[in-house]
């Protein structure tokens, strides 16, 4: 487990966080925070706001009230440029479905995160090669995502996510579509790729066996937390 120095400013911190969808209230006063190099698991049933939470992480939605500390930059009051920088440089998602682009090999996935971020040609070429050596794919590297199964597409994923090294990955029920062995891999991998590069992970699930690979879970319910 990663230790956490009480004395350091988390590495989200989230406080007071109101959302509403006309007169629908989705999140009520939400607060929380996740450490540098943490995993953190959120789980909730279906409607609980889950998913509007993890849109307001990403920047894709902004809340009503509240802040969203990423560093120094508030997500919730951010410009979109600022937003697109951290998109870029600092926060990566990995979905239940992959999100592959289909025209792209295997190797190219995992280096368009790289371009994006304006990462040199020859450093991203030695992170592909050490992902694809992480996630047991180097012989899939020309591979395209449709001739990919769905555990060996959830692999590239993460190594696209973790190619750019954010500080913060946000992953959507990574678990949800895949077999058992399949999850535990995927598990597996999060876990220990994130902890080599001390990359803070935000884990939403449904999957108890999901949540238990994280350091801490936090309860959503009718859009409050409740632990």
């Amino acid at each position: 487990m990663n230790s956490i120095n009480n004395n350091t400013e988390p590495l989200l911190n989230v406080q007071g966080i109101h959302k509403a969808f006309d007169k629908q209230v989705v999140l009520k006063n939400v607060t929380f925070s996740v450490n540098a190099g943490e995993r953190v698991a959120l789980m909730g049933p279906s409607g609980s706001g889950k998913s509007t939470l993890l849109n307001l992480l990403s920047g894709i939605d902004r809340p009503n009230e509240g802040k969203i500390m990423l560093g120094s930059t508030d997500l919730a009051n951010a410009s979109e440029n600022e937003l697109a920088k951290v998109r870029r440089h600092e926060v990566s998602t990995v979905f239940q479905f992959f999100h592959l682009l289909p025209t792209l090999t295997a190797a190219e996935n995992i280096d368009i995160s790289m371009q994006i971020a304006g990462i040199e040609e020859n450093e991203r070429k030695n992170r592909i090669s050490e992902l694809l050596d992480a996630v047991n794919l180097t012989s899939h590297a020309k591979a395209f995502p449709d001739t990919l199964s769905g555990g060996e597409s959830q692999r590239i994923a993460i190594a696209r996510a973790l190619a750019h090294r954010p500080k913060l990955i946000l992953a959507d029920e990574p678990t949800g579509s895949l077999d058992s062995k399949s999850g535990e891999q995927t598990l597996d991998l999060l876990k220990n790729l994130t902890e080599k590069y001390n990359i803070a992970l935000f884990l939403v699930t449904h999957s108890q066996e999901a949540a238990a690979s994280c350091e801490r879970t936090l309860q959503l319910h009718d859009g409050m937390l409740v632990s």
